[in-house]
């Protein structure tokens, strides 16, 4: 029995030596071609470190970041930006044993080339990605998943600003009750990777008021209460404004939008500051965030307003958007 055992532990080294020679292998071919998110992946992997030590040793190193932002930036669903998640980076490579400029260079080299089909910005995937998130912030502020209303018509109007960011959007939402005593709704932002969610304002526009805000660093989700000045009996309709001030991170592709169930019209317009108009633009919808995205169409830019639309006479549950090209 002893020597059987021997033979086993001395297989059992020689397979644990035969993945790691392919573990190094596979870094060292994804260290050069890419992605960053799966780089990054391979390089914790190939050290054999959870995400918590990771973080640690990032606080050892003077960064602070959140396991939920590992998380995203492995799994590609967020990019680091903002110059703390850059200074991340250089410290991972060091911590990781890589060389050095190794993920840096790849992200740089993913912001040259991300285009159309592979958005720099928000997309709906993070949006799903942060629904854990989402549902902490929504349980703070009391909020049911049923709302005791659904919408009848939303039309959003969402703007580019010069730097191409996410400059704000506007919403215009009429609902109808189906129980008495509905007085709020909670509206959702999402930012685009990089945004400062402390920074974002919420603005009550037409009859409703402001009441609580949440946010979440790592995700950029925002929530907030919107007050009425009524209580809603069964069957009413309430028509309200609303809208966001973002402004805080980078060049924005895309702008999506996920309905749950069938409802209401829908009508997202776009637009674009004079001094950064896009290439192109087009409309696509999905079934859900992990089905294919089809029903592609180019949209044609207003000369004269710099916007584009797309109207959804009645939602399906699914997603809608609108993304765009910049060069």
């Amino acid at each position: 029995m002893r020597h059987a055992t021997e033979h086993a532990d001395v297989a059992a080294v020689t397979d644990a030596a035969a993945v790691a020679d392919v573990a190094t292998a596979e870094l060292e071919s994804v260290l050069r071609g890419g992605p960053f998110h799966v780089a990054l992946r391979a390089a914790i992997a190939a050290r054999g470190l959870p995400l918590q030590r990771v973080q640690h040793h990032l606080t050892r190193h003077g960064v602070k970041v959140g396991v939920t932002s590992l998380s995203y930036w492995q799994q590609g669903a967020r990019r680091p930006q903002r110059p703390e998640s850059l200074r991340a980076v250089r410290a991972l490579e060091e911590i990781l044993q890589l060389p050095d400029e190794s993920l840096i260079r790849l992200l740089a080299g993913a912001d040259e080339q991300s285009g159309p089909d592979e958005p720099a910005g928000r997309s709906y995937r993070s949006v799903v990605e942060a629904t854990g998130v989402l549902e902490r912030l929504l349980a703070e502020l009391g909020a049911s998943p049923d709302s005791g209303m659904h919408t009848v018509g939303h039309h959003e109007r969402v703007r580019i600003g010069a730097r191409r960011e996410l400059l704000g959007r506007e919403s215009q939402q009429i609902v109808r009750s189906h129980r008495d005593g509905v007085d709020r709704y909670v509206a959702v932002h999402h930012g685009d990777p990089g945004c400062a969610p402390e920074r974002i304002a919420v603005r009550a526009l037409e009859n409703c008021r402001r009441g609580r805000v949440r946010w979440d660093q790592d995700t950029g989700v925002l929530v907030a209460e919107l007050l009425f000045d009524t209580r809603l009996r069964s069957g009413d309709t309430h028509l309200f404004r609303y809208g966001f001030d973002d402004g805080t991170a980078g060049a924005c592709t895309e702008y999506v939008r996920g309905f749950r169930s069938t409802g209401g019209q829908y009508a997202l317009q776009v637009r674009f500051d004079e001094r950064a108009l896009p290439l192109r633009c087009h409309r696509f919808s999905q079934h859900s965030a992990a089905a294919p995205r089809g029903g592609r169409q180019n949209l044609a830019l207003s000369d004269l307003h710099r916007s584009v639309h797309l109207v959804e006479p009645r939602v399906r549950t699914g997603i809608v958007g609108i993304g765009w090209a910049w060069e």
